[in-house]
């Protein structure tokens, strides 16, 4: 089965897509990454997107236009595939809004209305994704843990770790998956407010300054560290206000916020033991980041997704593929341990007709190029 998984994480710089064809043979299932890519949001719907994001307020017809546009741009991003066959399409769209109260996810908020999908590409289309596990009392994240468990099978020592604009870690020894804190979110907040660049390229601007040991200190006290997982969070909590006023170099705001993303997933990686950790998601492009981890992550070793076939800027598009797939089988797509839910859910919402299918739940997953 082709399936066209899509995807736009917290950093909103637009569209990731993956064609993927999956073949199961008893508990093994194989992927096999046919296409991958990324399809700029337009100005006009990024800019709108970075208007909508806490702390703004929004009004109804901000919501109606964003659900319209958002779900317009994946139609013609999924429409570029046509030529090579998807029979389905599962849509995560963009993430407007994770609604956390005392650490229990009360609902979640993903636009980009999927009737535009099928209607451009004539598919069925699994979209919601995180709607259900939230309803069974979970997180509604991170969802890549059923991703990171079938690709990390047979491997107790060893944890996955994304680096979007928030960072999520699996341990399947464990059974957990959780938000560790800011990925790239602050990163790119201080870029965009210190120097109108969207991100901090290669985290040159931050190998310039220095950490200010006493805001990092005062960062590191933030109560969501503290918290057991599961648990999740988003830029409902690391938004672009978070540092309020501080008044300091620019290179040094870098500097520091980066150090708290390397050292708040350092402890994680450290509370679990982890011999091994894959890294994926767009902070693997930030070079002084993946060298401060590195650093404070020993004798934790890192690698990248790509070691197991998965390119790391790609990660999470296949994610939504293979969810898209199981869902098209009847299959959970979540980890009731991981999100908290008191069980297990098949993921999403269908738009269009859906042909049931029949599988068995794989034990593991092999990523082909």
């Amino acid at each position: 089965m082709r399936v066209l998984g899509l995807s736009s994480g917290t950093s909103y710089d637009g569209i990731d897509a993956a064609l993927v064809d999956f073949e199961a043979d008893g508990d093994t299932l194989t992927a096999r990454l046919m296409a991958t890519s990324l399809s700029p949001y337009t100005e006009r719907t990024r800019a709108a997107i970075q208007a909508a994001l806490p702390p703004n307020q929004v009004d109804l017809g901000a919501v109606c236009r964003l659900d319209t546009w958002i779900g317009q741009e994946f139609a013609e991003a999924a429409a570029a595939y046509a030529e090579t066959g998807p029979e389905l399409v599962c849509s995560h769209g963009q993430t407007l809004y994770h609604w956390v109260d005392n650490g229990q996810t009360r609902g979640t908020l993903q636009l980009g209305q999927p009737a535009w999908i099928a209607e451009r590409t004539g598919l069925p289309v699994i979209a919601d994704v995180r709607a259900r596990d939230v309803a069974a009392g979970g997180q509604g994240a991170p969802l890549v843990a059923i991703l990171d468990y079938l690709l990390l099978s047979g491997r107790p020592d060893a944890g996955a770790l994304n680096i979007g604009g928030i960072a999520n870690l699996t341990v399947p020894g464990r059974g957990l998956a959780y938000d560790t804190g800011p990925g790239n979110a602050l990163i790119d907040a201080v870029a965009r407010q210190a120097t109108g660049r969207a991100y901090d390229e290669d985290g040159e601007l931050a190998r310039s300054g220095r950490v200010l040991p006493g805001l990092l200190g005062d960062l590191l006290q933030d109560p969501y560290y503290a918290r057991r997982p599961p648990k999740s969070t988003g830029k409902e909590l690391f938004h672009p206000g978070y540092l309020g006023t501080v008044e300091a170099d620019p290179t040094d705001l870098l500097a520091t916020v980066t150090e708290l993303t390397a050292v708040t997933i350092a402890a994680e990686i450290a509370e679990h033991g982890l011999a091994t950790v894959v890294v994926s998601g767009g902070g693997v492009r930030n070079g002084y980041l993946m060298e401060r981890l590195t650093e404070v992550a020993q004798p934790a070793v890192l690698t990248t997704s790509a070691a197991l076939g998965v390119p790391a800027e790609s990660k999470e598009a296949l994610l939504f593929a293979l969810i898209g797939w199981l869902t098209a089988h009847g299959l959970a797509g979540s980890i009731a341990t991981c999100t908290g839910a008191r069980t297990a859910s098949v993921l999403g919402s269908v738009t269009g007709p859906l042909e049931p299918r029949t599988a068995t739940m794989p034990a593991r997953l092999i990523v082909q190029p």
